[in-house]
This record gives C-alpha cells, structure tokens and sequence, in this order.
C-alpha cells in the first residue's frame, strides 16, 4: 500500500453500500442550521459517478422537486453524509445518465429496475 492511500484510509467511509449509475438512491445529509444539526433526506437517480475508490470519489444525484429538476453533488467520502440506502437497482447501458436533463416529465424519465440476486 502507498503513502498516501494509508494515510488517507482512516478518513474514509465504510459503511458504503454498493451502487451505480441509475439507482435510486435515499441519502441522509447533516445539515446545521445555527447552533442546532438535523438530519435531510435527498432521494433521486444516480447520474454519475466520479472516481470509484479514491478520497476524492463523489457521486451526482437527481430529483424532480415541484417540477423543477435539481441536482446535487455528494463528496463519497464527507462527514456530512449520514447514510445511503440505495431503493431501486436501475438497468442502465451508460455511466454517465446527462440525458435525463432534457426529458421532460415523470414516465419519460423512468429507469427499468434490474433483477439482483441478494447475496
């Protein structure tokens, strides 16, 4: 193991589930407001992720609020992040989903779920 990755090993998160590009994902963020923190749940569509295994790994997530697409970028690896629980398996043929930018509507931008065998 390199310098760095040993360094670097103890700041990572473990508690990661495995997921990719279409999947719809339920992340938990830390959100301080003043002197008080709470939890805020983000759920969306994966359409990208950048840099599978390294600190600087991060992962871009979509979702329809009151019509309006937004999307949000999450470091992998931040403190902020509470936890990820990935809903729905999406059977996608690309890495990165940028098409879901210019369809407009709900059943236009549907992900057919994947069949996974649970382990």
């Amino acid at each position: 193991m390199n310098t760095i990755a040993r360094l670097t090993d103890e700041y990572k998160n473990k508690k990661i589930p495995d997921f990719d590009s279409g999947d719809t994902v339920s992340v938990e963020v830390t959100v301080r407001e003043g002197n008080k923190t709470r939890l805020q749940k983000y759920e969306g569509i994966v359409i990208s992720r950048h840099g599978k295994k390294g600190m600087d790994a991060s992962f871009t997530v979509r979702k329809i609020s009151n019509g309006v697409g937004v999307e949000r970028i999450f470091p992998l690896h931040s403190p902020i992040l509470s936890s990820i629980q990935v809903k729905r398996h999406g059977k996608v043929r690309r890495a990165k989903l940028n098409y879901l930018k210019n369809v407009v509507g709900v059943k236009a931008a549907r992900i057919k779920e994947k069949k996974v065998e649970k382990k």
